[in-house]
């Protein structure tokens, strides 16, 4: 797919927040990036268990995926917090998402990569 035809990340984004809300799922945009074309960091709560962060990215074929961070473990929140503060002085067109869900459900497709 070329860059002109994908979906404005902001519009790809409600919808799969509307998508959280249907299935009764918090899911709140904690940081609003660049509307256009900003990538997106999962901020995955599994509540007592610990959250887990996911990076969106693309494979060596161009298909989107998710790479974990923190080495894909489950970390404290304020860790995750931490993560996701660097990476937005990194870079600011970053989106953040964050959806609580026990077992770390999120309505994104891609596989981890």
């Amino acid at each position: 797919m070329y860059e002109r035809d994908r979906l404005r990340t902001d519009i790809w984004l409600s919808s799969h927040i509307r998508r959280c809300t249907a299935e009764g799922v918090p899911a709140t945009i904690v940081h609003r990036g660049e509307d256009q074309s900003g990538t997106v960091l999962l901020k995955l709560n599994l509540y007592d268990k610990g959250c887990k962060i996911l990076t969106q990215g693309r494979d060596l074929d161009g298909n989107m995926g998710w790479y974990p961070a923190l080495g894909g473990n489950l970390v404290a929140e304020t860790e995750a917090d931490a993560y996701i503060e660097r990476a937005l002085s990194r870079d600011p067109d970053v989106w953040v998402v964050e959806i609580e869900h026990r077992d770390g459900w999120h309505p994104f497709d891609g596989k981890i990569l």
